[in-house]
């Protein structure tokens, strides 16, 4: 009997990848997918069945947000159990706040699920899609004794392979976008594709898949900088709605002594608003109480984001917010790795 092949869903969500240009007006259009065969005829060497879904309007990844993410866990649920494998075709622009917020969103992922995109347009002769599209779709189709080498959230981006909730993009303009400063890669492609297989997320397989699409949007990002006003931070504190705040503090956990500043903080705590420190440096941690800047925030009950990223530390509370849990179990929760997103 004929072993059946590994099945990829590829779902497109917009973004450059997924773009022609068009040779009579030279502007660029979204391309059809379902034409993928005939564009990257090299993707039949690769041993599996590919299927296409796309949003019915592929976004910019600039309008990307919560209810997007949805959509995405959505397509990722109604979908799991026929496909062995997932890549998500996504604007590099918000790709690693999508990334973070779907590693939270499917809860006991035992399957791949990558996200990909490019810097330049897939029918570019210099583009750099190509590549990360075949090598995208081979991850996903990993498999040793017959179940996925990957069971994670991803970020596949210029031959390397990142955890999805460690990734920041770094840079506009190189075709080497993004980067995992606190966590190492996941895989290098080269002549072989290496696998750091140490690294990789260990799942509980015994679990089945969870989608958690209740997300909270009523949260503030706060960057600290020299001359922060009082009135401005109170404020975004005071927001009728707001339910959290993150704030990038600098270096690891460090803020202005002012009592204002403290006072400010504490009384939003009080009333029941969580408040998340994390650094304003690519690389590093929060280490609150470390220096006398920072001991204040751990004494009035500042939660730490620790390693995490900004766009982890984001997609974090608005899933956490969605769980409807008690403020001192949501900070236990929180300083806690749920999905290898912390040290």
């Amino acid at each position: 009997m004929a072993k059946s092949k590994i099945k990829i869903l590829l779902i497109y969500t917009g973004g450059t990848i997924g773009m022609v240009k068009d040779f009579k007006t030279g502007s660029l259009k979204t391309f059809n997918f379902k034409n993928l065969l005939d564009r990257i005829p090299e993707l039949q060497l690769l041993d599996c069945d590919i299927n296409t879904v796309s949003f019915k309007k592929p976004i910019d990844s600039s309008n990307m947000n919560p209810k997007y993410w949805v959509q995405i866990a959505e397509l990722i649920e109604v979908n799991y159990e026929a496909f062995d494998g997932f890549v998500v075709l996504h604007g590099s622009d918000t790709m690693s706040y999508s990334a973070s917020a779907l590693s939270f969103m499917l809860e006991n992922l035992a399957k791949p699920v990558v996200f990909t995109g490019s810097q330049l347009p897939i029918g570019d002769l210099r583009t750099d899609a190509k590549e990360n599209l075949i090598t995208s779709i081979q991850v996903a189709s990993m498999q040793k004794n017959g179940r996925a080498v990957v069971k994670e959230v991803c970020l596949y981006f210029e031959y390397k392979l990142y955890r999805g909730n460690r990734t920041t993009k770094l840079n506009a303009e190189h075709f080497q976008a993004f980067a995992s400063m606190n966590y190492p890669d996941l895989a290098e492609s080269g002549v072989h594709l290496k696998i750091n297989n140490e690294y990789l997320f260990k799942p509980n397989l015994r679990k089945k898949l969870k989608v958690n699409k209740n997300l909270t949007e009523d949260i503030a990002l706060v960057k600290l900088y020299p001359g922060i006003s009082r009135t401005i931070l109170e404020s975004i504190l005071n927001a009728p709605t707001l339910k959290a705040v993150i704030i990038e503090t600098y270096g690891a956990g460090n803020c202005t002594t002012e009592k204002w500043f403290i006072n400010l903080l504490k009384q939003a705590i009080l009333k029941g608003k969580h408040i998340i420190n994390v650094t304003q440096c690519l690389g590093g941690s929060v280490m609150m109480g470390h220096y006398e800047t920072s001991s204040e925030l751990k004494k009035i009950g500042v939660i730490s984001g620790k390693s995490m990223t900004t766009e982890a530390a984001v997609a974090k509370l608005m899933y956490l917010l969605g769980q409807n849990i008690s403020a001192k179990m949501f900070k236990t929760k929180y300083e806690a790795s749920l999905r290898g997103e912390i040290d």
